[in-house]
């Protein structure tokens, strides 16, 4: 928790609010591919990427 709390510190600071679109999609994917994971859903779903 101590990362996620220091990189919102760095995006203020800098004034890089531009990674957080990136960085909330990047989230969103990796948790849809280990929901996914040996699912029976998990053929559908790789068929979007």
């Amino acid at each position: 928790m101590e990362f996620v709390a220091e990189l919102w510190r760095f995006m203020r600071f800098r004034k890089k609010f531009w990674l957080l679109p990136i960085l909330i999609m990047m989230v969103v994917l990796g948790g849809l591919v280990v929901l996914t994971k040996g699912s029976a859903i998990a053929p559908f779903i790789y068929t979007l990427f």
